[in-house]
């Protein structure tokens, strides 16, 4: 089964919630790309699995979650622009920026 790049974005104000869901998009093995996302490469089973989850995590809380699959056509058109970070949260997916190229 094809995996696509999966990136999860978030916006919710309970902390112990938010912790949750960033426990959980690590469980899958996506990686931290800013401070309420995440990317990683995921086929539709493990991100039909994720959403449940989410969805159970978050429950009846206030809060916003997409779940957002990419295809590689257009990952390949992903362009970064951002200031160097060297705690390295913001490398993305694959570790490259546009300044590390």
């Amino acid at each position: 089964m094809e995996e696509l790049r999966t990136y999860v974005l978030y916006d919710i104000e309970d902390d112990r919630i938010r912790g949750r869901i960033a426990e959980a998009c690590k469980d899958y093995g996506l990686t931290r790309i800013q401070y309420s996302a995440f990317c990683g490469s995921l086929n539709r089973n493990r991100r039909g699995e994720l959403y449940i989850r989410l969805s159970e995590e978050l429950g009846e809380k206030a809060g916003k979650i997409l779940i957002l699959p990419v295809c590689e056509k257009d990952v390949k058109e992903e362009r970064k622009i951002q200031d160097p970070d060297p705690s390295g949260l913001r490398e993305g997916c694959e570790g490259r920026t546009e300044n590390s190229k």
